[in-house]
């Protein structure tokens, strides 16, 4: 490889470095055991030249006898040697790998809701799975190649030249010119593997669409059109790996070629030596040893430096994730309970400053114990409004306060200590019902406390009926559970967490009127004493709120009790009686 390397892959490969170095003591076995590779090779071409001259020229019985000892012990520190390098670098490939692994995953833990959001989940998976791989070859295969077979051209190149100085300047002439081939060509693989890694991405993307989304793609028949997708981007991936491999096969010929060149002026020489009587047959079989030696190795080296750019492209696009800033943390106040005195004022915000604003001016106050009701038509701000206390965005502009002060100066975490959310988009994981409700720092909770929590929220009513009962998996997503039961599960989790703040957004709308009914009473038990903040769509579900307040395009455009806003005839009693003759006519 050129010692010009690009500042950008010399700052990417010596980040990836940083994961290598805590392994030190195994490289080190690691890179004794390249050695012993390479002078026990060397070894091997030596002989050759005894085995000629004094064995099966001179007929010399002494030299016949220790020569097979000899070769018998070269096989088996060769094979030693390789043991040690393939598990040695192993283990240290597979540790970065995995240390990588869990910094991109820590580092997904932390990323503001905003970045997740506005960006793909597939590219985002492939760099877990896909591109991390990409960096184990990149340290386990670059490192393996360039130790061990610089030490192999290194040893075979002391072989030539101890047998024949001259013989060795035909092999010297064609190094500097593989070394420009391996220069031009890294640019190209780098090119290559950062389109072939984006492709990839892309096709994780097609497929995990498709997999959860699979009850649309069969009902509205979009087989057809999602064959398409894929079919657009595997080709695009194909045809970049087609174009790698054919940069890779070039790179190969071309070497060879080089080398044939060498090989030819070697040969030509060699006969001219042989007839001076400067060359013996056992010194050139063994010159042409080391040389067919060192070929193997070049041929490699050449390679090598597409998975040493397919790895620095790898490098490069997770360390762009782990540079990513984590949402902002920068309050120091820790609260070790917390009263529930939630203020905005004049709250502003827009998901894109180029856009406009979602809240706008939004002012109210929920009193501790309290509940308040922000209803509206779809997409006036409410979710957004909900997602902005426990901050999963922060405010463009104004201020939330919580028991007097502003949300920003809670320590993140402690914040969230003290608020249960129960969304619209229910997100159970792919595990059993208990730990779902027993989530995250709810693990710690007593079994009593679990089914207490369970039973208040008429998860009990259906976990009966299963053969596992709580231990039941739910499956990705939930998937295996009716939408009523995933929301009794996590209406549960919130239960069970006992936070003394609480926001439901549209926690009852996959629920029938029955169950509704039945979750209303658990509800009201939960948000009793408790400052709650309820996001509806269905207004019979926020009569009994202390206070309601109307938002339209993101301002609030009226508040009251339920009375005083059916008694004032505008925008709430408008939806009100919307919604209940769109009820009579189902009805």
């Amino acid at each position: 490889m050129s010692s010009r390397l690009d500042p950008h892959v010399k700052e990417v490969y010596g980040r990836l470095w940083q994961y290598v170095l805590p392994h030190k003591l195994i490289g080190m076995v690691a890179v004794v055991a390249m050695a012993a590779t390479a002078v026990i090779e060397a070894s091997m071409v030596w002989l050759v030249e005894p085995l000629m001259d004094e064995t099966l020229v001179a007929h010399n019985i002494e030299t016949g006898q220790w020569l097979p000892f000899a070769f018998f012990a070269v096989f088996i520190g060769r094979g030693l040697s390789g043991f040690f390098t393939e598990v040695s670098l192993g283990w240290i490939g597979r540790s970065v790998i995995s240390n990588l692994r869990r910094d991109v995953f820590r580092k997904f833990l932390t990323l503001p809701s905003k970045y997740i959001e506005t960006h793909s989940t597939g590219p985002m998976l492939s760099r877990v799975t896909y591109n991390v791989e990409m960096v184990a070859e990149s340290v386990t295969n670059v490192v393996t190649v360039m130790v061990r077979d610089l030490l192999t051209v290194f040893a075979a190149t002391a072989v030539m030249l101890y047998q024949s100085q001259r013989l060795f300047l035909f092999v010297a002439i064609l190094l500097p010119i593989i070394a420009v081939l391996i220069q031009v060509l890294g640019k190209v693989f780098r090119r290559y593997s950062g389109r072939i890694q984006d492709s990839i991405g892309e096709v994780t993307q097609v497929t995990d669409e498709v997999l959860t989304g699979n009850r649309v793609v069969k009902v509205f028949g979009g087989q057809e059109y999602e064959m398409e997708r894929l079919t657009g981007v595997d080709e695009w991936n194909r045809r970049q790996n087609l174009k790698l491999i054919r940069a890779k096969a070039f790179g190969v010929a071309v070497t060879q070629i080089i080398f044939g060149i060498g090989v030819a002026g070697v040969i030509y020489a060699a006969g001219v030596e042989s007839i001076n009587g400067n060359l013996s047959p056992g010194s050139f079989m063994s010159f042409f040893g080391a040389m067919m030696l060192m070929l193997q190795p070049l041929r490699r080296i050449t390679n090598i430096n597409a998975i040493l750019q397919r790895g620095v492209a790898a490098g490069d696009s997770l360390f762009r994730i782990i540079d990513e800033p984590d949402e902002v943390n920068a309050g120091d106040y820790v609260a070790e309970d917390v009263r529930g005195l939630v203020e905005f004022r004049n709250v502003c915000f827009s998901y894109h400053d180029d856009r406009s604003k979602v809240l706008v001016d939004v002012s109210f106050k929920i009193e501790a114990g309290k509940t308040i009701a922000i209803v509206g038509q779809s997409g006036s701000g409410k979710s957004t409004l909900a997602g902005l206390l426990p901050r999963f965005y922060d405010v463009d502009s104004g201020e939330i306060r919580l028991d007097g002060l502003p949300v920003q100066e809670y320590e993140l975490s402690n914040l969230r200590s003290h608020i249960s959310f129960v969304s619209q988009d229910i997100i159970l994981f792919n595990d059993s019902i208990e730990n779902n409700l027993a989530y995250g720092q709810l693990r710690r909770r007593s079994r009593a406390e679990i089914l207490q929590a369970a039973e208040a929220a008429h998860v009990m009513d259906f976990v009966k009926e299963l053969p596992e009962g709580l231990g039941t998996t739910v499956g990705d997503r939930g998937i295996l559970l009716s939408g009523g039961q995933r929301q009794r599960v996590a209406i549960g989790r919130a239960l069970l967490k006992n936070s003394p703040v609480l926001i439901l957004d549209e926690a009852t709308s996959s629920l029938d009127t029955k169950s509704e009914r039945r979750i209303q009473n658990a509800l009201e038990t939960l948000m009793a004493d408790r400052t709650t903040l309820v996001i509806a769509h269905r207004l019979s579900t926020v009569e009994r709120a202390d206070k309601i307040i109307v938002l339209d395009e993101g301002r609030i455009v009226e508040s009251g009790t339920h009375k005083e806003l059916l008694d004032a005839n505008g925008h709430y009693a408008s939806l009100y009686r919307m919604q209940f003759t769109e009820q009579s006519s189902g009805d």
